[in-house]
């Protein structure tokens, strides 16, 4: 009892019950097995790469550096919505302009008024989960059917030749993911040791350089930026993933393929880690908040007037797998690496809602996040451009 009560109390004074439960209702301290796993792994994580690393401040993080709050039915950050279908309940992620211009198509309406959650919702309830997610995935729209996803941990599959067991200390890392998940994997390595590039293509930058620039410097930090267009100088690209000891991304398998950049088609390094991050373990786009209701990672609040699943935490199927992919990497440094993992967002959040839940209301205070400590802004887009060749051209130099 003292270790529950104890869980109890630290899920209160990290934020997360703060940041989980309906709007005008209390806090909600149910989940609070979530933080204690997160915990573990950050522990583990902590050990292996000798740094410190606190779960409850990678989980409250961008809340606490946007001033975000519980929600209930729509996400702390807002693009995300919990809908009742007509056989179950479903979310739906609206954080892109095109997702936003996709609504028409996906309600099959000339047009849609300026809000369209309310058409969303009308529309939601007269279909099935499945025609739902089927549809939205046609069109790109991230969505997914509460508790779709089982729980799994990443999974991993031979990609090379081992190497002698290392840390992460003078490593290469070639991070191309975006968002949370991945950079927060690739912060973790640069507070270890590693070189990490963070790569943008001008194209398509990382979402979060529109957003809130303190969330950007703190999971940027520590990184070199390499600006470089995935189509017209794929052959440079190709040479930095070659020339990296680990590469982190969260393209759709087909995006990187057709571009001859995935890993069948790099030179082969010895003990190379690929670290493939994607939102479930099919095609369709994920964020966050629509990939912790894919693995049932929500809260079930029953009121006088509501019941019904409201969202957890913030986006956090998204540092749930930035934490179980360091932990991956870090095992699969320990064993030479050479290795392929895939990490799904939807499966980890799975894994964690399969803990078991406790009583939703507690005497401990539930008072915000508290910001993370202040960190030097994140390199401007493209600034270590010549760095970095200079630096894969060493390497290659190295190798011959």
């Amino acid at each position: 009892m003292v270790g529950v009560s104890s869980a109890v109390s630290r899920w209160g004074s990290s934020g997360l019950a703060y940041l989980t439960g309906l709007p005008d209702g209390p806090p909600d301290f149910s989940r609070a097995n979530v933080l204690a796993r997160a915990e573990r792994v950050a522990a583990a994580v902590g050990r292996r790469l000798d740094i410190a690393v606190d779960a409850a401040g990678v989980l409250t993080g961008r809340a606490a550096l946007l001033g975000l709050t519980r929600r209930g039915r729509v996400s702390a950050g807002g693009a995300t919505r919990l809908l009742a279908a007509r056989d179950g309940w479903c979310a739906i992620t609206l954080s892109r302009p095109d997702d936003v211009a996709a609504v028409p198509a996906l309600l099959q309406a000339d047009e849609v008024a300026a809000d369209p959650w309310p058409t969303l919702r009308r529309w939601a309830a007269t279909h099935p989960v499945s025609a739902i997610t089927e549809r939205a995935a046609l069109l790109d729209i991230p969505a997914a059917g509460l508790g779709e996803a089982a729980p799994r941990g990443p999974r991993i599959d031979r990609l090379g030749p081992r190497a002698t067991t290392r840390g992460p200390a003078g490593l290469l890392v070639a991070d191309l993911s975006s968002m949370w998940a991945g950079p927060l994997c690739g912060r973790l390595l640069a507070r270890a040791g590693a070189t990490v590039v963070k790569v943008e293509s001008p194209r398509r930058l990382d979402g979060t350089r529109a957003g809130n620039r303190a969330f950007y410097d703190w999971i940027n930090s520590q990184k070199l930026s390499y600006c470089i267009d995935f189509d017209d100088q794929a052959d440079e690209l190709r040479e930095l993933l070659a020339a990296a000891d680990i590469v982190i991304e969260g393209s759709r398998p087909t995006a990187l393929a057709r571009r001859r950049l995935g890993p069948d088609h790099v030179a082969p390094r010895p003990g190379r880690i690929w670290l493939r991050i994607t939102g479930y373990d099919d095609h369709r786009p994920a964020f966050g908040d629509d990939a912790a209701v894919a693995g049932g990672l929500v809260r079930a609040a029953a009121g006088a007037d509501v019941k019904g699943p409201v969202f957890c935490g913030d986006a956090i199927a998204d540092p749930l797998a930035g934490l179980e992919a360091a932990l991956a990497v870090a095992d699969s440094l320990s064993r030479g690496g050479g290795e392929l993992i895939h990490v799904s967002m939807a499966n980890v959040a799975a894994t964690y809602a399969a803990l078991p839940v406790g009583p939703s209301v507690s005497g401990d205070p539930a008072p915000p996040p508290q910001a993370p400590p202040a960190c030097h802004p994140a390199a401007e887009l493209g600034a270590d451009n010549g760095a970095v060749r200079r630096m894969v051209s060493e390497r290659h130099c190295l190798s011959c």
